[in-house]
């Protein structure tokens, strides 16, 4: 192997081993940044397929993680606001230009000048009760682009948090293995990611089939004298779910117990297995 061959097997390792293949899947780099990940994705194979399996972890992510949009948007606030101060401002403004510029001929000048009051009296309560309704209303939009930051601060937190579990399945010492059910839940289907350097676990929820109301399904490890109890898998928890890590578990096995689970199992209650060591 050539000298240049070596540097460039070097780069592509130090490339693969850095997170920004991750911010660039999930739309963090810069344009320089992305033209590095672009020239390695096109012309290496294994940047590639780390892009490939990048892109399906952060699908799986984003079903299990779907974020609510915020109920507020600041732009529709903005504008509101303007749409109003616009409407006092043409309406109000010009009905008083109206009444002060208006001036009587009329020999009857004590009657104009009680219309002229009665005129004044009317105009002077309706913008008191608009500036009454504008206060109230900026008041609402006030508390509405509070509650816009907090939905923006709670977003934001779940985006870390989506970060942190896509790093998790996406990181190259986290094994997968795939427990399919057997004939008594023939559409059971879950994934367990497990990291023997990290030392983490987490199980994602394709598919449970439902149970009756006084049964639920638990989730084992197999240890070499004894059945370890990870918890109790419930179809309305979410979909990315993590595990308890042993370090010297030999299989995963999900059973169907009675509701709220139990502390021993046997083999007849299994109803997905897996072997850690295959």
């Amino acid at each position: 192997m050539t000298k240049e061959m070596k540097a460039m097997d070097k780069k592509l390792q130090l490339f693969l081993e850095s997170n920004l293949l991750d911010l660039y899947i999930i739309g963090a780099t810069s344009p320089e940044e992305n033209r590095e990940v672009e020239y390695f994705i096109n012309n290496h194979e294994e940047a590639q397929l780390a892009y490939l399996e990048g892109q399906n972890n952060l699908e799986i992510l984003a079903k299990a993680n779907a974020i609510e949009p915020s109920k507020t948007n600041l732009n529709t606030i903005l504008k509101a606001i303007n749409s109003k101060n616009s409407n006092f401002n043409n309406e109000d403004k010009g009905k008083v230009i109206s009444m002060t510029t208006k001036t009587s001929t009329t020999p009857w000048y004590s009657i104009a000048a009680s219309v002229a009051a009665l005129l004044f009296a009317t105009v002077a309560t309706s913008l008191y009760f608009n500036n009454t309704a504008l206060k109230s209303e900026n008041q609402i939009v006030v508390e509405e682009i509070f509650d816009l930051r907090s939905d923006i601060e709670k977003t934001n937190s779940q985006l870390n948090e989506l970060m942190l579990q896509f790093q998790k399945l996406n990181n190259p010492d986290a094994q997968k293995y795939v427990l399919r059910g057997n004939e008594r839940a023939q559409k059971l289907e879950t994934v367990a990611y497990i990291n023997p350097v990290e030392k983490t676990s987490m199980l994602d929820i394709i598919s449970l089939p439902q149970l009756p109301d006084d049964q639920c399904y638990q989730i084992w490890a197999e240890m070499t004298d004894r059945m370890v109890s990870l918890g109790i898998i419930d179809p309305r928890d979410a979909k990315l779910k993590p595990l308890p890590y042993l370090e010297d578990a030999l299989a995963i096995t999900i059973t169907i117990e009675p509701k709220g689970g139990n502390i021993t199992t046997t083999p007849e209650r299994e109803v997905a297995e897996i072997s850690l060591n295959q």
